[in-house]
């Protein structure tokens, strides 16, 4: 399937072999073998749910330190919407992004005011009389991946416009070129981050040849830092955008932000975003004009990389939206169309049993089989998340029926009846 960067990875040393990030992953990448966890890297879609579930620390997300600004000649910080949701009593934007240039940072252009414009280049694209409703948004690069992989079916229903962070990071490296004259690689453009899908779509851009971004930094890591500059900081008027903007922070804020339709639902949290996805595929939403879906839930707030309990966050969001315009951001007449990726987006098929349909065919029979003579608790004692996982495990060669521990059980309690052993006592014959 060709090379894969993830910006989830595991730390064996810290894995317990414990089952909890096994049943939570959305694409059943995980699998726990002799003792210790291991993710497929082509199933993987860095959602992050394994990092927020395993108990042990085990699984950890890579991301750019803050020292990155260095590498460049001039940077520009590109703080997400949900920043501004981790401070307490924040009452004016402009006092975190005047700290974030205490930090280091040349220039400061918030990743909100983009996300305005690509509301804008929204709204324009649902007016098409061509466009496959309803139209799925594309924001977030862990449901983009989950699409691709589990759901080929709803390719063609994706907005295919750039994420806002893409499009704050053209539009923050044209202007600074602009005023100073450096070259695009001497300028660095840094995205302050809430989830560690974000890196991956850095690295491994979909529906864009490649990213305008240079680094992703966790806000957790600038957090701290921002907490005592934010007291010391002369502020400016840095500050650009409006209530839609920041509304992308949440859950429903991108959907809220399209003025021209009620006719939208917006999910959170992965799970409830592949039960969206099911009911999408089965063609039970075709009433809707726009589908929002984020992947970790309370939206961009509730990202593995943030420190606020996403639910508080929405609240600091709400209030610190509330006396701003509606939006400061609006996008020329025909601009739309520069905000239309550039790439394809194709099916990746790593859930597929075989290599063609007749393979498949004969694995799903063999799979079906083997799955009969399993338990069906789904207990995960053989180290996949469900016996269907198993029994699949088994057909791909990557595992044996032996693996169920509660098949061995009761073949073991047989045999000790076999000999007439008391289970309870195997010293003691009856």
């Amino acid at each position: 399937m060709g090379e894969f960067f993830h910006s989830v990875t595991l730390d064996r040393e810290l894995c317990m072999g414990c089952t909890n990030c096994i049943k939570r992953c959305p694409t059943g990448a995980i699998r726990v073998r002799d003792g210790k966890a291991a993710i497929n890297p082509e199933r993987c879609i860095d959602c992050g749910e394994c990092i927020r579930i395993c108990p042990h620390h085990a699984k950890k997300a890579i991301y750019d330190p803050l020292e990155v600004i260095e590498r460049f000649e001039y940077t520009v910080a590109l703080p997400a919407p949900a920043l501004c949701a981790q401070f307490n009593n924040l009452e004016d934007p402009d006092l975190m992004l005047s700290a974030l240039r205490g930090l280091g940072f040349d220039e400061v252009y918030e990743v909100a005011s983009a996300a305005e414009l690509v509301s804008e280049a929204t709204r324009r694209y649902l007016a098409r009389p061509d466009v496959a409703k309803p139209v799925i948004s594309s924001a977030c690069p862990a449901v983009l991946r989950l699409i691709r992989v589990r759901f080929p079916g709803l390719l063609d229903h994706l907005l295919p416009l750039i994420a806002p962070v893409e499009l704050a990071a053209r539009i923050a490296k044209r202007r600074a070129a602009q005023r100073t004259g450096l070259a695009p690689e001497q300028i660095g453009a840094v995205f302050i981050s809430p989830c560690p899908a974000k890196v991956t779509a850095m690295r491994m851009p979909l529906g864009n040849e490649r990213s305008a971004l240079d680094a992703v930094v966790a806000i957790k890591e600038v957090y701290p830092r921002l907490l005592g500059l934010m007291k010391t900081a002369p502020v400016e008027p840095l500050s650009t955008t409006g209530r839609i903007g920041l509304g992308w922070g949440e859950s429903g804020g991108e959907a809220a932000g399209l003025i021209s339709t009620e006719r939208y639902l917006a999910a959170d949290g992965i799970e409830n975003v592949i039960r969206v996805l099911e009911d999408l595929e089965d063609e039970k939403l075709g009433e809707l004009d726009f589908v929002e879906l984020n992947a970790c839930s309370g939206g961009c707030v509730g990202g593995v990389l943030t420190v606020e309990n996403p639910y508080i966050a929405r609240v600091k969001l709400k209030l610190l939206r509330r006396y701003l315009p509606v939006s400061r951001n609006h996008l020329p007449e025909q601009a739309e169309e520069r905000l239309r990726w550039d790439a394809g987006m194709e099916y990746q098929p790593v859930l597929e049993l075989g290599s063609d349909a007749s393979e498949s065919f004969a694995r799903y029979s063999e799979m079906q089989r083997i799955l009969a003579a399993l338990p069906g608790l789904d207990c995960g004692g053989c180290g996949a998340p469900s016996c269907k996982a198993l029994a699949e495990d088994v057909v791909r060669g990557e595992a044996a029926v032996e693996d169920c521990v509660v098949l061995i059980r009761e073949r073991m309690e047989a045999v000790l009846r076999a000999l007439r052993i008391d289970p309870g006592d195997p010293h003691r014959t009856r």
